[in-house]
């Protein structure tokens, strides 16, 4: 069998492309089985499409109605929208974004009162007990500075020194009795509810400031419908307002 292929293949031809008659050089390569087929292609799926467009036009209703035909004119055979009327004034639009202003800083300002009111009630200490204010003591010589003892200088056990709040003198430790809980799961209860409300402030510290930036960019866009000539000097980020200088302009 392998033989008889030997064979057949040795009497087997290389197919070769008729080229372009001598005479007909100047007209370029002659064109292939395969270019014919794209053009081909091509052609019909134009003339399908057209035909396709004809019969949607003979299939469509002349009697229905679309509002793109009061809303545009045909100019030079061309459809265009008409010009929209301004529905708004720019005074009409400035006192919008000022109210939209006044209603941000409404809602900062409350923002705000709350957090006054929760920094009133905690003592301003992270919930894992890191002090974020410092106690700065003042000392004559480096030699009081190397012996200098915080418990001994405030007057309490060196076991509340890293403490900020509740830190009552060895005097008042001896002479009162303490008050308020002192078992150890009223205790973790307490500072679980502690660390609930460092977090509630930590929020709406975040969410004050955040409309603070959401009005600063409000009253950007209302100053910039201004006509007054205007230098961008610094671009918008999602933390600050653009920054604008604008021209001079004398007030009468």
């Amino acid at each position: 069998m392998s033989s008889f292929r030997k064979a057949l293949k040795s009497r087997q031809r290389d197919h070769k492309e008729r080229s372009q008659l001598g005479f007909r050089k100047h007209l370029g390569l002659l064109e292939k089985k395969k270019d014919y087929k794209l053009r081909a292609d091509d052609y019909h799926k134009k003339q399908n499409t057209l035909a396709a467009l004809r019969r949607n036009a003979l299939d469509k209703n002349p009697n229905e109605f679309y509002f793109k035909m009061v809303n545009s004119q045909l100019k030079d055979g061309v459809h265009v929208e008409k010009p929209k009327e301004e529905v708004m004034t720019e005074e009409q639009k400035k006192l919008m974004r000022t109210q939209d202003i006044n209603y941000v800083e409404m809602k900062r300002v409350s923002e705000a009162k709350k957090i006054e009111r929760l920094k009133g009630e905690l003592h301003l200490l992270d919930a894992l007990g890191k002090q974020r204010n410092k106690h700065t003591f003042f000392v004559d010589t480096k030699k009081n500075v190397k012996e200098f003892d915080l418990a001994k200088h405030l007057n309490i056990v060196p076991e509340l020194v890293d403490r900020v709040y509740n830190r009552p003198t060895v005097e008042t430790l001896e002479k009162k009795s303490i008050q308020g809980v002192v078992d150890p799961q009223s205790v973790m209860k307490l500072a679980k509810q502690r660390k609930l409300q460092y977090e509630t402030l930590s929020q709406r510290i975040d969410r004050e400031k955040k409309m603070y930036v959401i009005s600063q960019k409000i009253q950007m866009r209302k100053d910039l419908q201004d006509k007054t000539r205007k230098v961008k000097v610094k671009k918008e980020t999602p933390g600050a307002a653009a920054i604008y200088k604008f021209d001079a302009k004398r007030k009468r």
